[in-house]
């Protein structure tokens, strides 16, 4: 466990992690949006009153609201930020054809699914970036070696192929690590690629100390390498596959807890958020963005929950209109939203709870009481 970074770290790396990620996601709504001929009237980074603003020649106000918890687009005819849909009939005649609702149900359809699509596409980006400058994840080629480290000690070097740790095959350097984690300060024995050539070195693994989830001091076996980047061509694939990943196990972790397997503590809401991202952003850079990546493909799977008043709920909707051949009524619509906005409240209050819990809250009201 990580010990509790100062709460300016917290705040500032909360803000400068989900600000990105709000805005790349909007970005998409509001770009397929433009390419539809859709006005905009905002497009807001936060909630709440206006802390700095422009209006752009488009007439679109764009600005930052106070409280940074989300961010939204407000097209031409939508009744309200959630973009429930208002009467196009109303509008004035020069602004009911760039409206959000006059639009046909597949540009409606797209302009939704591409906020989800833009976070999921920013975690590619990001992924990318770091399989072709830092390194590989599916690799066992060395790309740096860490000084004094025990891989540097037993004249590994940059550039060598990890085979095998102990007789365990290691394709890649996750392998490597976990054969190396649970023998910290014994011997093993290495069996690497140097130029064409297989060769066995002796290694004394490390020591690095850290604390269990009990807060406990244990003992992690490090080797002390890193992996080497790809070319950009490969980059991309494997970002590709990285985000399938992540966002497969978010499906199953959400389906382990509707059928009650999963753990309510899993579930967490902005304090938990915040929290990791000031213990991220004062490990440093690499592990800040690694988790930027990680929040953007979880808000991108979230919003496509079929949740109303959620990207989700929308294209639900749209699809029901698709096969219905006309809209949902404007009560329908009203009391589906109404609906969307109690599951909301709801789980937001369950996750504020849970996240308090995550930090001791309610013990040290217990102990205060007792």
């Amino acid at each position: 466990m990580l010990a509790q970074p100062p709460i300016w770290i917290i705040i500032v790396g909360f803000v400068c992690m989900l600000a990105p990620v709000v805005f790349f996601h909007e970005l998409g709504h509001y770009l397929v949006g433009r390419v539809f001929g859709v006005g905009a009237e905002t497009f807001s980074i936060g909630f709440g009153h206006e802390i700095v603003g422009w209006t752009d020649k488009q007439g679109t106000r764009w600005k930052i609201g106070w409280l940074p918890l989300g961010g939204y687009v407000r097209f031409v005819g939508d009744m309200n930020a959630a973009s429930a849909p208002g009467d196009a009939e109303e509008l004035p005649p020069e602004l009911r054809e760039h409206s959000f609702p006059v639009k046909p149900v597949w540009q409606r359809f797209l302009i939704v699914l591409a906020g989800p699509a833009a976070n999921f596409l920013l975690a590619i980006i990001i992924f990318a970036g770091l399989f072709s400058l830092v390194a590989a994840p599916d690799t066992n080629k060395i790309g740096r070696i860490e000084p004094k480290s025990a891989a540097a000690v037993a004249g590994i070097q940059r550039g060598d192929r990890i085979l095998a740790v102990s007789g365990h095959k290691t394709p890649t350097l996750d392998e490597v690590r976990s054969v190396i984690e649970p023998r910290p300060n014994q011997f093993v024995r290495i069996e690497l690629e140097r130029g064409g050539a297989v060769r066995q070195v002796q290694v004394k693994v490390g020591i690095l100390e850290g604390k269990d989830e009990t807060g406990k001091k244990v003992a992690i076996g490090i080797l002390g390498v890193s992996g080497a980047p790809v070319s950009i061509f490969k980059a991309i694939p494997l970002a590709t596959e990285q985000t399938a990943l992540i966002t497969a196990s978010g499906v199953e972790g959400v389906a382990r807890l509707i059928i009650g397997q999963g753990s309510r503590q899993d579930v967490g809401g902005p304090i938990k958020i915040a929290q990791v991202a000031g213990e991220a952003a004062s490990l440093g850079a690499l592990p800040f963005i690694q988790l930027v990546a990680l929040l953007s493909i979880n808000l991108g799977f979230i919003n496509l929950l079929p949740v109303p008043l959620m990207d989700g709920g929308h294209l639900f909707f749209y699809g029901m209109e698709a096969i219905r051949r006309r809209p949902l009524s404007a009560r329908a619509f009203e009391w589906a939203f109404r609906g969307g906005l109690a599951i909301i409240l709801a789980l937001m209050a369950f996750t504020t709870i849970n996240d308090l819990s995550s930090i001791g809250l309610w013990d040290r009201l217990g102990r205060l009481i007792g």
